[in-house]
């Protein structure tokens, strides 16, 4: 999966369901997409935050980008709007610690998020990053992603169900791969006192819930198919 900021929970439901998961950074950015932007709530509305990024190109890989200076200014976006949050004075720190990272280099700056909120939520997965795998880079799409596989001996492939568009089961079942998609269950959570608001960043989840209950429950409601 390309590397997405703080990103919704089927997200994480996705890391937390494979042995190894890819960070997909060398791949072109994607303008207007969620790798440096994301949700969260404001006062019962939603309100989208995006991360500065210097030189961001469509023709640029996202290994090959760098972030800008909006850290500060997201970090007290995220603290007002969830200081009273029930586990705000748990989980702001971990942000805060994301955010403030010395990293600039955009792959990194959010393999490192995915790594800290993992540590969190006490998920085991391995992180690689797609760019330290030897394999054809002139290789596009679904091929790509079964050269990929195959470099890591994978006999099964999960993909956001969005991948369903993308990738055809049968073309990887011929690779001895076995494709399965992630859809995620409606999932629900008190938000304050106001009408719930769903899809929002992780950083959502996080400060209303339990790190017992986003483990052991929200992360485990999704289906396979």
């Amino acid at each position: 999966m390309q590397p997405y900021l703080f990103p919704y929970i089927g997200y994480w439901q996705l890391i937390d369901a494979v042995d190894t998961f890819v960070i997909y950074d060398d791949v072109n950015y994607i303008k207007q997409g969620y790798i440096n932007r994301n949700s969260i709530l404001n006062r019962n509305k939603v309100q989208q935050f995006t991360l500065e990024l210097i030189g961001a190109s469509s023709n640029k890989l996202i290994n090959e980008i760098n972030i800008g200076n909006s850290r500060k200014k997201l970090l007290k976006t995220i603290e007002l709007n969830y200081k009273k949050a029930p586990y705000f004075k748990i989980v702001f720190p971990i942000i805060q610690e994301v955010l403030m990272q010395d990293e600039k280099n955009l792959a990194k700056f959010i393999g490192y998020s995915l790594e800290k909120i993992s540590a969190y939520l006490e998920i085991g997965t391995k992180f690689i990053y797609s760019s330290t795998i030897e394999k054809n880079n002139l290789l596009k799409g679904e091929e790509k992603i079964l050269e990929i596989c195959k470099k890591m001996n994978a006999d099964k492939y999960i993909n956001a169900i969005g991948g369903k568009v993308l990738y055809t089961k049968s073309i990887f079942k011929e690779r001895d791969i076995n494709l399965q998609f992630l859809e995620t269950d409606l999932i629900e959570y008190k938000q304050f006192t106001n009408e719930f608001i769903p899809s929002l960043s992780i950083v959502d989840i996080m400060m209303f819930n339990s790190k017992y209950e986003i483990k052991y429950n929200i992360l485990k409601r999704y289906n396979l198919i």
